[in-house]
């Protein structure tokens, strides 16, 4: 999948679940704003209440797209014979599209009320979720090949290695700016004896990447266009993996905590999840069939 392709399968995601949200608070505005007590009385009950033709609709639709999202990154990533099938990280990509989308319509499947068991369910999604985008940007700290695989230590030095080559073989990038980076990778190396001095230590190495390019930015003004992307681009790359080096081994820490605070959120979620579709079997509860 080549970049534009790639923008366009991002960018698919984001109208569809921009369009669904959309249409489902249009739709339904007036009934969800409604007191719990005085919905009865409203035209579209019949279809809006968790056990409506709509409601009830949502409620299975956004759990399949949970099943899906979450069992097809899973094979995909420990089954051998897939690994040629797509990118990890395009897979990881459509797993967090459903897991977003599919709780967004699992909260009005319930009619923003929920109570008992099923509340325990729907925190957990709520912690699911929101971990989940904290374990994105975890992953996206960990250097990792156009595939999404993880690099090794070999990998990411004859990356970092190659990057100061084709910055340098310029001969545009000023001595400065050189030593900028230099004593960047310098400041970065080591960093993080604990999670708060490393925190702290990532936004500063942020802060003085961006400084970074920022002079060199300037000193690139009467440089021809393409060009001066081109560099931006090396240098900025360099910045970038610069900081995963240097805080490689505190995002692996990290990740294994996420991974600590993100499975058992999950597992209770779908638990108590398939418990609820059991009991509503049981009790004679149809959609459309």
């Amino acid at each position: 999948m080549n970049n534009t392709l790639h923008k366009l399968y991002i960018g698919s995601f984001f109208v569809i679940g921009i369009i669904s949200a959309s249409l489902l608070i249009i739709n339904g505005h007036n009934y969800y704003s409604s007191p719990v007590s005085e919905r009865f009385w409203i035209e579209q009950h019949n279809s809006l209440k968790p056990s409506g033709s709509i409601g009830h609709g949502l409620g299975i639709v956004g759990t399949l797209m949970m099943i899906i999202g979450v069992s097809s990154y899973m094979i995909r990533k420990r089954v051998r014979g897939l690994f040629n099938i797509g990118f990890l990280k395009h897979w990881l990509e459509f797993h967090i599209f459903m897991c977003t989308l599919g709780p967004v319509f699992v909260l009005f499947h319930t009619a923003f009320k929920f109570g008992g068991i099923v509340s325990i369910s729907f925190w957990s999604m709520v912690a699911v979720v929101l971990s989940g985008f904290a374990g994105r940007f975890i992953y996206l700290q960990i250097p990792r090949s156009i595939k999404g695989n993880e690099l090794s230590l070999k990998e990411i030095d004859e990356l970092n290695v190659s990057l100061q080559e084709e910055i340098s073989k310029s001969g545009i990038v000023s001595p400065r700016i050189l030593d900028r980076v230099a004593s960047f990778r310098r400041s970065v190396e080591g960093t993080g004896a604990s999670l708060g001095e490393a925190f702290k230590s990532y936004l500063a190495s942020g802060r003085e990447a961006g400084s970074i390019l920022q002079q060199l930015r300037a000193e690139l003004a009467n440089t021809g266009t393409s060009e001066k992307k081109h560099l931006l681009k090396l240098v900025g790359s360099k910045l970038s993996l610069t900081r995963k080096i240097g805080f490689l081994k505190v995002m692996h820490r990290l990740f294994h905590y996420w991974h600590i605070f993100h499975l058992p959120f999950a597992i209770s979620m779908f638990v108590i999840m398939l418990i609820h579709v059991a009991v509503t079997i049981i009790f004679g509860y149809k959609w459309i069939f």
